[in-house]
């Protein structure tokens, strides 16, 4: 019996031991995950060096300095040895986080988290990002310079992950169950495809062509205007167009003679352009710096995440030194300066996303009628590894000439629900003449104006506004990118996919994209608010972000004299809310005619704030909540957001606030779903104000400062970026919001923050990032950075002169050397 229980308990120690040690389906191998010897329990914060480092593919000495923030500063003798230790440093602390963007763009997270992940892969490889990626990367053959890049920071990289036993990988390869792959300039391609996606992958033509359908041209010339009520546009009202423009294209005879005519209304969506995506930047001239010589500062607003969206180098060859932040996955510097320049990046939000109505021949989507004929589509067959699966998925495709129809049919599971099905995609994301690395490149070794104005014809897209500044006291700003040439309003509704005059006609020419420097106001500037005023001669969309950041960096640098780097810090953290300045007079007079606000807690709080969205005022948190719960009261009856038959977007908030101001009788502030009166101005602005109060009261209860302080009501994450339970940091208080110069929102905010104060000899520069360098959550160096960036500190940036410099904020140095 002794020896049957011992067999039996040997078995049953072998069998959970072969279990433990293998997959079980999209589960990892859970034995090696909790072993003490080379599981999780490995991934400490060790923060050490070795004193050299030999690596197979290095040709000269590189030394490599770690300061106080774990920053690595990189002083290579050659170009190759630089980009191969700069791959090898990122991925050394960000190799998941690169993996996990290319995955996602390349529409592969199913093979590492399973079936959970198919509808989005779907909808990204259907997005075209993939097969885009690849072309480009062949393209880049063809370039002697960036091949070199890309191969040796490729290369470097591959040094990293060819070193790594199990026991060595970051704990999410670990708790996921997978290893990395190899790295290419492919990977890095999607790496640049993924914020393309980010930045300028959202439509509002199904939106506006169901309004068009419903209520017709008047009205949506009416609403939805062309250009805002206020604005302070990026290229200064006055600014002269020195150039003579190209023939734009004709608005077709059938648009001009019935704007709304249509098959029918769209019963259509797609994800708009998120309001949090946006960003800051701007440069004062030597007129109003203390220092005599222009300050840039950038701080550019994404989604917030551990590891963050950035990572800090210094890159120093014989022939250029410069300092930023950069894409993990992509060799060099894309915000940042040098000893004579300093450059930022902001979003333009131009319209480069057009959806065409398409007309098939049969089911078979084979055939498409265009320009009087029968067209071929083209067919690609997509497929899909599914961990746990044994079989692959596959998925057809049709492209169109206008690019990819991302749905043939209607269902359930599709990713994006109600997006067109049987629309074709025209996107600038897809064009294959990407030269952006090059950009960056020549941004990095620039020295004065000529030099940015040259990078600059290498840059496509997503088109960006370039901010400039040198210490030869030129500033300059350029909204730059490829941008298509159309005729007005072509792309505000969808498209007819058969007609030849709605294909975009060509390109803005790239030196004629708007452009101002050294404007006499003494600063540029930019928060992603319209290019241009309407006299620039082309069309570049009818939307872009909201007038108020704008207008207030405007105000602040307008007003400043004697800048210095904290007198921009200062403007980077600025909460004053001008909606609120433009909204609450007009708003608070009819409230203050509502006797039921007499003694009202919340209405005496609107009364009495400041209009600073600061962490613990009350004043932001009902207002916030209040302007939209007021616009929904204004259009939710006739512009329904949400229906699943005609969804539509609502006009603007400087529309709506315009017409509370100045068109007080406006019909559309009846509700056109109640039949027993004819709701007015007043009728709205008081119940969506007393709305507002209930809502907020059920959820937080009696008005208290301290559960009603705005900083707990809006409570800023940090998730992790692939939303692991513990490895982010939940409720950090700060103020700001959405249309606050510090626009921080529950889930992104600024990603970067950067102030440069040139000098003849050497710059003096600050920043820091709402994370760290490390992308390991056991590390010191993973989140080191938020209670700073929360408030609203800057680090002073360690720029080295040459390697041997010495500072008492140097850890350790590496010496890398070639393995023989």
């Amino acid at each position: 019996m002794k020896f049957i229980k011992f067999f039996v308990s040997l078995l049953l120690a072998a069998g959970l031991t072969y279990i433990f040690n293998r997959p079980l389906g999209a589960l990892p191998a859970l034995g090696k995950l909790f072993s003490p010897f080379e599981g999780f329990w490995q991934n400490g914060g060790s923060t050490s060096s070795p004193d050299e480092l030999k690596l197979e593919g290095i040709k000269e000495e590189v030394s490599v300095t770690f300061d106080d923030n774990r920053v690595p500063h990189v002083f290579a003798q050659n170009e190759d040895d630089l980009y191969f230790t700069q791959g090898y440093l990122v991925a050394q602390d960000r190799l998941w986080q690169m993996e996990f963007y290319t995955l996602a763009a390349s529409g592969r997270l199913s093979e590492v988290v399973g079936e959970r992940a198919i509808e989005l892969d779907r909808y990204n490889r259907r997005m075209g990002m993939a097969e885009t990626a690849k072309k480009i990367a062949a393209s880049y053959k063809q370039d002697d310079i960036a091949f070199k890049i890309l191969t040796a920071y490729s290369a470097g990289v591959n040094a990293y992950i060819n070193q790594l036993s199990y026991k060595k990988l970051p704990v999410e390869y670990k708790i996921i169950g997978y290893r990395p792959e190899e790295w290419s300039p492919y990977k890095t391609i999607l790496m640049l495809m993924n914020m393309r996606n980010v930045l300028n992958g959202g439509s509002e033509d199904f939106r506006m062509s169901n309004a068009l359908a419903k209520y017709g041209a008047d009205v949506v010339k009416d609403l939805f205007p062309d250009y805002p009520v206020i604005e302070s546009p990026i290229i200064p009202v006055g600014t002269k167009w020195d150039f003579t423009p190209v023939p734009v294209p004709s608005v077709p005879a059938e648009i001009a003679a019935n704007p709304a005519a249509k098959e029918g209304a769209l019963a259509y969506n797609i994800a708009a352009p998120a309001p949090e995506i946006g960003s800051n930047n701007w440069a004062v001239g030597g007129g109003k710096s203390a220092t005599g010589l222009p300050i840039l500062a950038n701080d550019p607003h994404l989604q917030l995440t551990l590891p963050s969206i950035w990572y800090q180098m210094q890159l120093s060859t014989p022939t250029m030194n410069v300092y930023g932040a950069c894409l993990p996955g992509t060799p060099g510097v894309t915000i940042g300066f040098n000893k004579d320049v300093a450059w930022g990046v902001t979003n333009v939000g131009s319209d480069v996303m057009d959806f065409y109505q398409i007309k098939f021949k049969d089911k078979t989507q084979k055939e498409y009628w265009y320009n009087g004929a029968w067209k071929p589509t083209t067919m690609l067959i997509e497929e899909f590894k599914i961990k746990g699966k044994s079989k692959p998925l596959q998925d057809t495709v049709y492209y169109t000439h206008h690019g990819p129809v991302l749905y043939n049919h209607a269902s359930e599971n599709n990713f994006a629900k109600n997006v067109p099905i049987g629309h074709a995609m025209k996107w600038v994301g897809h064009e294959l003449d990407n030269t952006d690395l090059l950009g960056f490149y020549y941004l990095n070794h620039a020295k004065n104006y000529d030099d940015y104005r040259k990078a600059l014809t290498y840059y496509k897209a997503p088109a960006q506004n370039f901010v400039f500044a040198d210490n030869n006291n030129d500033i300059a700003i350029t909204p730059n990118g490829k941008l298509p040439l159309k005729w007005k309003e072509q792309g505000k509704f969808i498209l007819d996919g058969s007609n030849p005059a709605h294909d975009w006609q060509g390109w803005i020419p790239a030196d004629q994209n708007p452009t101002v420097k050294n404007p006499p106001r003494g600063f540029v500037s930019s928060a992603n608010q319209f290019s241009t005023d309407p006299t620039y001669p082309y069309y570049l969309g009818w939307r872009f972000a909201p007038a108020e950041r704008g207008l207030r960096i405007n105000e602040r640098l307008e007003a400043m004299q004697q800048a210095t780097h904290d007198s921009l810090r200062s403007v980077q953290n600025d909460n004053f809310n001008l909606e609120a300045r433009r909204l609450l007079p007009e708003v608070i007079k009819i409230l203050a005619a509502d006797p039921r606000n007499k003694g009202n807690a919340a209405y005496e709080t609107l009364v009495k704030w400041n209009m600073k969205n600061d962490p613990y005022e009350v004043g932001p948190t009902i207002f916030e909540r209040w302007v939209k719960e007021l616009r929904y009261w204004v259009w939710e009856d006739e512009f329904a957001s949400q229906s699943t038959t005609q969804p539509m977007t609502y006009p603007t908030k400087d529309r709506t606030w315009d017409m509370i101001k100045n068109q007080p009788t406006a019909k559309w502030f009846d509700n056109v779903n109640t039949t027993d009166k004819v709701e007015t101005v007043q009728d709205i602005v008081q119940n969506s104000f007393k709305a507002t109060v209930d809502s907020l009261t059920a959820k937080l209860g009696p008005l208290n400062a301290d559960t009603w302080a705005w900083t707990k009501v809006k409570s800023t994450d940090i998730n992790h970026l692939g939303r692991l339970e513990g490895f982010g940091r939940q409720d950090i208080p700060n103020g700001g919001g959405p249309g606050i110069v510090n626009a921080t929102s529950e889930t992104h905010g600024p990603s970067w923050r950067m102030v440069v104060e040139l000098d003849k000899n050497w710059p003096k520069a600050y920043g820091l990032y709402p994370g760290g360098q490390s992308g390991n959550p056991g590390s010191p160096y993973y989140d080191n950075m938020v209670d700073k960036w929360a408030k609203g500190e800057l680090n002073e940036l360690l720029f080295m002169k040459t390697k041997d410099e010495k500072s008492s904020r140097i850890v350790s140095t590496t010496k890398v050397i070639g393995k023989k």
